[in-house]
């Protein structure tokens, strides 16, 4: 079997991270030509091609796999020099971590700030639908991930965090103008609709659930992709929408925003997912982040095993 000298799989994940051969060149301090030939090799080695010359530049399903390896191996080859004192000032441990909009809008960035200081821990956020987030753990671009996804990615844990309620609202202005007569399951359905972007589909799932065999929610859609630009936009009247329950609790009491259907919501079960290796740094955020979870998330049954 070949082996995967590390100097050339550290330029792999270099020119992954940087997005283009000239970047990581400059981050290496090596010349674009070095930083080609070191990843011909790797692809040599092992026999397969490992990233796509775009820009910026793509990693394969090969190269996820060593993008992976080469995270991994830093972080553990940084907790190493820390152990043994003779890690530099400059060196900190750098948590990449994927969480959705509505999360980070919400309870995500207070569960953070538990997390001791000392020793210090950076963050490198990444925003992805939660549906979406452990595609960037199965590619290596983090080590850990908010996600709705309980089926674990390879090399990873998965823990229940709990359960993340949205309502169904809209002003007192649409409501009385789109909703209020006839059946509000028929009304929503015809009725202009927020969605975050074109991979939303919590509004059509709930009128499913609302009425079951339906087609879901209207084509009439507005794209709003930020998590507060999408509660702003449903309390102007553009359209009806699923808020995050602490996002629109404010507005219902302050008569701002309406609910559609009283006594209905959404869950969204969320969990924790993280590489399997004894990081103290991670670990130590995990069980922050589990912790504020459980404060601000509905519980949800534990997970069987």
């Amino acid at each position: 079997m070949a082996d995967l000298p590390h100097d050339q799989v550290r330029t792999l994940l270099a020119v992954v991270d940087e997005g283009t051969f000239d970047a990581a060149a400059a981050a290496l301090h090596v010349t674009p030509s070095a930083v080609s030939q070191r990843v011909k090799t790797l692809e040599q080695r092992v026999g397969r091609v490992l990233v796509t010359r775009t820009k910026p530049v793509r990693p394969t399903e090969s190269g996820q796999v060593l993008v992976r390896f080469a995270r991994q191996l830093a972080v553990l080859e940084r907790d190493a020099r820390t152990e043994l004192g003779i890690a530099a000032e400059s060196e900190p441990a750098r948590l990449p971590i994927a969480v959705n909009a509505d999360s980070l809008a919400t309870w995500f960035l207070p569960a953070l700030t538990r997390v001791p200081r000392d020793p210090p821990v950076y963050f490198e956020l990444h925003r992805e639908d939660e549906a979406h987030t452990a595609t960037l753990l199965r590619e290596g671009q983090v080590m850990a991930a908010v996600t709705s996804s309980v089926e674990p990615v390879a090399g990873c844990t998965v823990r229940s965090l709990g359960l993340a309620r949205y309502l169904p609202v809209a002003s007192p202005e649409f409501a009385a103008r789109h909703v209020s007569s006839g059946p509000p399951e028929r009304r929503l359905a015809e009725a202009p609709v927020i969605v975050f972007d074109r991979r939303d589909e919590l509004q059509d799932r709930f009128l499913r659930a609302l009425v079951p065999g339906g087609r879901g929610a209207s084509r009439l859609r507005h794209h709003v992709p930020t998590s507060e630009g999408f509660r702003d936009a449903v309390a102007a009247g553009l359209g009806w929408g699923l808020v995050p329950e602490p996002q629109a609790e404010p507005l219902l009491r302050s008569g701002a925003l309406t609910e559609l259907a009283p006594g209905r919501w959404m869950d969204v079960p969320l969990y924790w997912q993280q590489w399997k290796l004894d990081v103290p740094a991670l670990a130590l955020v995990a069980e922050t982040v589990a912790t504020a979870a459980a404060e601000f998330l509905y519980p949800q049954p534990p997970l069987s095993r």
